[in-house]
């Protein structure tokens, strides 16, 4: 692992993706057969494959505990340095850098001397970290583990661990080193990559000369295919038309099916099984007469009415919900893509590298209505031609309370975790507020350093006093934050940690998509996908909206909630492609 280190420390020093690529690939070339896939893995910053729905299950005070107790120093100096680098893995790095004064193995003195761990030796240690019953076996596996690790691997094991890997190793550089390295074309590797889910796997694909081999395999989840955001009626057209397909963007969670034979399961956006949080649509799946896989949305659903997110919300992370909790609030299935299809019992064809439209057509040949009782629906689709039409299936998206429209170039193929521009989602604010800045925290990744997330509140009608409503840390370009950060420093009031309270002064326009009632913050309510419009400099904090001004646009959306339930909002049926 030490060597893995200093391989990932060369990459994050380098912008160069050429210098990247040349780097990675020396060292899978020459890395031990054993370690090839776990050390590829790793380079994603993660401790399982993406596909492995194991986590380890650290926290932030297991892990300083372990380290306090190897460093032999309290949780304060952890802290201390956390909040010089904002990132956990540089700050354990420091601490037992301190103690040890150079970069020997920190270790047990009343035990005898430990060789650094190797990169199998991490993933066992992973391994049993994860499967470790409760906090206090989970420290002490880690911190075995961390006895074993110089500064350097340490830092990079909390990285890892902490899913912070952050050396600017993108997804196609990964697998451009990995061709680089054992001269196979980066085309068969994304491929590969592709249909087997598994990075690490496509890694010992490439060096056997196996790629061919790859398959996709039921039952071990597809990263989902990304969108592009777009607001732009105009530009969405110039970039994808003359003929764009557009589907309603529900509010609801993405889900992917996999079905064979009797067996159905589902996973969520970061691949987990949420089977048993859905276990009606599970065994209405079952009933289906094919196998494969679909690419779809949950919806919270009564009675032909799509309910609202937070209906949904209340069957999120119960792996067992009572046949109350599902009587109240029944999900429909709408599936919008099939990515392998077969019949049932027989084999499943890849349908990745169709076009949409081919993809489509075979989605909506298999009857999916029939199964019952869940409720099962084809998204709806509709052809557009130009801007002004697209404005107008836009705004009538919005009317059935949807958050906007998914637009796709009929002739994309499935792109598995890329953001490309096949697809594009287009949204638009449901509002804006101008909020009163009231404190701020140091931010992450590229933002380390800088005052980039911004608690903001309106004004109590009743009192007077500020209230927060939301938080947000997108909007602003590096500029804005920086200077704005020179400010915050200067009228900081009070520091919690990475936490600062600053003068109310600053007024921030924020844009959202709702509003909802919420104990999180002092006024009742809050935003969801909040987002800074822009920095209003020519307000002052006297200037900012209101208690009331939030209740009446809450009031508002409730009241449109309720005419759509009379209306019976659907989540529509296929037009013709």
């Amino acid at each position: 692992m030490r060597r893995w280190s200093q391989v990932a420390e060369r990459i994050a020093a380098t912008t160069r993706t050429s210098e990247k690529s040349r780097v990675l690939a020396e060292y899978l070339r020459d890395v031990e057969p054993d370690a090839l896939r776990d050390a590829v893995i790793f380079f994603t910053g993660r401790a399982f494959a993406e596909s492995d729905a194991r986590s380890a299950g650290l926290g932030w005070a297991t892990i300083a505990n372990a380290v306090a107790r190897v460093a032999g120093v309290d949780r304060a100096q952890l802290a201390a340095a956390y909040d010089r680098h904002s990132d956990l893995g540089l700050a354990v790095g420091d601490v037992l850098a301190a103690r040890d004064g150079a970069v020997a193995p920190p270790r047990d003195p009343s035990g005898p001397p430990e060789s650094p761990p190797s990169v199998p030796e991490v993933t066992a240690a992973f391994a049993a970290i994860e499967a470790a019953p409760g906090p206090a076996a989970k420290s002490a596996a880690f911190e075995a583990l961390l006895r074993r690790c110089d500064p350097r691997s340490a830092t990079y094991i909390v990285k890892i661990l902490a899913g912070e890997l952050r050396i600017g190793l993108r997804d196609g550089l990964l697998q451009a080193a990995i061709a680089r390295a054992f001269g196979r074309s980066t085309g068969d590797v994304a491929n590969a990559a592709m249909l087997t889910g598994d990075i690490g796997e496509t890694a010992v694909l490439a060096r056997e000369d196996q790629l061919g081999a790859a398959s996709l395999r039921l039952f071990r989840p597809l990263r989902f295919m990304l969108a592009s955001p777009a607001e732009d009626a105009a530009e969405i057209m110039a970039r994808l038309g003359p003929v764009v397909w557009t589907e309603d963007k529900y509010d609801g969670i993405r889900v992917q099916l996999h079905r064979r034979g009797a067996e159905a399961r589902l996973f969520s956006r970061d691949l987990h099984d949420v089977s048993g949080q859905f276990p009606e649509v599970v065994s209405s799946a079952a009933q289906l007469d094919w196998d494969g896989i679909l690419d779809g949305e949950l919806l919270a659903y009564r009675d032909g009415v799509v309910l609202p997110f937070l209906a949904l919300q209340r069957r999120l992370g119960r792996k067992e919900p009572s046949a109350g909790l599902r009587n109240e609030v029944p999900v429909a299935y709408v599936a919008f893509d099939v990515l392998a299809l077969g019949p049932r019992g027989g084999d499943v064809e890849p349908l990745l590298g169709r076009p949409l439209s081919e993809r489509r057509a075979r989605l909506e040949a298999l009857g999916l209505a029939a199964a019952e009782p869940v409720r099962f629906a084809l998204s709806r689709l509709v052809r557009v031609r130009s801007a002004d039409e697209l404005e107008e299936v836009f705004t009538a998206a919005r009317e059935r309370r949807n958050e906007g429209l998914m637009v796709k170039d009929p002739t994309s193929i499935y792109a598995p975790g890329r953001r490309g521009f096949g697809w594009l989602k287009m949204k638009k604010a449901l509002a804006t507020l101008d909020c009163v800045v009231v404190g701020v925290e140091l931010g992450h990744g590229k933002r380390h350093g800088v005052l980039s997330d911004y608690t903001f509140a309106v004004r109590d009608d009743a009192t007077g006093a500020l209230v927060t409503i939301g938080k947000a840390y997108s909007g602003l370009t590096d500029a804005e934050i920086a200077e704005r950060t020179r400010w915050f420093e200067e009228h900081t009031l009070a520091r919690h940690g990475r936490y600062r309270s600053v003068e109310p002064s600053v007024v921030v326009e924020v844009a959202f998509d709702v509003i909802m009632r919420s104990g999180r913050h002092r006024s009742g309510f809050t935003l969801r996908f909040p987002r800074i419009a822009r920095l209003r400099l020519d307000k002052t904090a006297v200037d900012c909206d209101t208690l009331a001004t939030v209740e009446v646009l809450w009031r508002e959306l409730q009241h449109g909630a309720e005419h759509l339930v009379t209306r019976g909002a659907r989540p529509g049926s296929p037009s013709e492609p």
